[in-house]
């Protein structure tokens, strides 16, 4: 058998010949070299960990550093909501849906608040409809924007997230002034909203919804065309339509699998069907898609605030009912039928007939539906969440086997799972 020579490695020690110098190991012909053996490694990323986004733990087995299987762990941050809810009047229920996505907390309280009032058969005024849309679709680039700052800090770029954060306080200024609260915002009420929109608020929205478009432009210019962005996500967690389908995405994440879903358009509530905006779709299915899907849904919220500021119609925020919306203090100190219908809600809770309903919306992260049944009490006998996070991350295994392990970190955020609405 033939040997050649190749050039030496120098290690710390390397052999020393009788003429002093470092010996030249033989290398086998190409193709002949001994096989090597090992293990497989497993790993925890979490629940302590930056990148997870919450307390998630992925245990992962490599093969070197390329994933053979991951294993989603969840859990850890169990809040029994939907048990919860159970033991609530109906709106007593609403501080516990901002709390499961706190990222786009007005679109859990709007979906929550439709849901029951399908089952009671109340129809909301014309300027609810057009308030909560308002609130739905600036939440939706409230959590779009969280997603892209975080996910290029994920991967090393730090401006975006301080553009992206600065342009979030902006929105969090209008949450406060609207419902006195930043995060966890409750604002719905069962036919109707807490309060009307305070003066001032529609101009301060008018002037992000101009100015927004600008920092957008920046952060794409940082991203869209650069090549450490597009090495990191591009052809990274792929998963085509058909699969995606199968495991049941929705949102961003199934559109950019070139599925082109979107409740607001397919089952459209509140006249999302009047309103001129586009359904945006990838081509690929890879991290680089979801991005480009987000970004682009900003815009399009944009348009539809736009519109929706333009439409806005005066009139009463709730509806005239006392079965369900408190009288006046003025009424109530006034009048007697008021006095007592402002006794038997706050004691008693809204009263909502025998009956079950489902109502899904468009929420930030992909279909998120309400599913309530009442007995004919104040209370639901069963209420249940179909929450776009937890579905999504069922996905996650299969868009990261075959990767590498710092590309675990990049998918992973790619598909934008809250853990507070996964731990219901």
């Amino acid at each position: 058998m033939s040997t050649r020579t190749v050039e030496y490695m120098v290690s710390r020690t390397p052999e020393m010949g009788e003429d002093g110098r470092p010996v030249r190991m033989p290398v086998l012909p190409q193709g002949m070299e001994p096989e090597l053996h090992g293990e497989h490694m497993l790993i925890n990323i979490g629940p302590q960990h930056p990148a997870t986004h919450g307390v998630l733990r992925l245990v992962l087995e490599l093969d070197g550093e390329t994933v053979v299987k991951c294993t989603p762990h969840i859990g850890y941050l169990h809040s029994s909501f939907e048990k919860l809810g159970e033991y609530r009047t109906w709106n007593q229920i609403v501080p516990l849906t901002d709390r499961m996505d706190y990222l786009a907390p007005l679109i859990y309280n709007c979906a929550y608040a439709m849901s029951v009032e399908k089952m009671m058969g109340i129809e909301v005024t014309e300027r609810c409809k057009v308030v909560r849309l308002i609130c739905m679709e600036l939440d939706r680039i409230f959590s779009h924007l969280l997603w892209i700052g975080t996910t290029a800090i994920d991967i090393g770029a730090f401006t975006v997230f301080l553009w992206t954060f600065q342009e979030r306080e902006r929105i969090y200024h209008l949450h406060e002034a609207f419902t006195g609260a930043r995060i966890t915002t409750s604002s719905t009420r069962i036919g109707g909203m807490m309060a009307d929109l305070p003066p001032g608020w529609i101009e301060a929205l008018r002037h992000f919804v101009d100015t927004l478009p600008k920092t957008l432009d920046e952060v794409e210019t940082l991203l869209t065309h650069n090549n450490l962005w597009i090495g990191r996500n591009r052809n990274v967690g792929v998963i085509s339509g058909d699969d995606a389908k199968s495991y049941g995405l929705t949102g961003p994440n199934l559109r950019a699998s070139g599925v082109p879903y979107d409740v607001r358009r397919d089952r459209p509530y509140y006249d999302y069907e009047t309103y001129d905006f586009d359904v945006v779709v990838g081509e690929h299915g890879d991290c680089y898609d979801r991005y480009l899907v987000r970004m682009e849904e900003m815009r399009q919220s944009l348009r539809i605030l736009d519109q929706a500021i333009a439409r806005l119609p005066g009139g009463p925020i709730n509806v005239d009912d006392p079965r369900v919306i408190l009288p006046g203090k003025t009424d109530v100190m006034s009048d007697m039928e008021s006095m007592i219908h402002h006794f038997k809600l706050v004691m008693g809770g809204v009263k909502a007939p025998v009956g079950e309903s489902w109502f899904s919306v468009e929420s930030s992260k992909g279909e998120l539906g309400m599913y309530v049944v009442s007995d004919g009490g104040s209370k639901p006998v069963r209420w249940r969440v179909r929450g776009p996070s937890f579905i999504n991350l069922s996905a996650l295994p299969k868009m990261v086997e075959g990767h590498l392990l710092s590309d675990v970190i990049t998918v992973n955020a790619s598909i934008d799972i809250v853990l507070g609405e996964i731990d219901r």
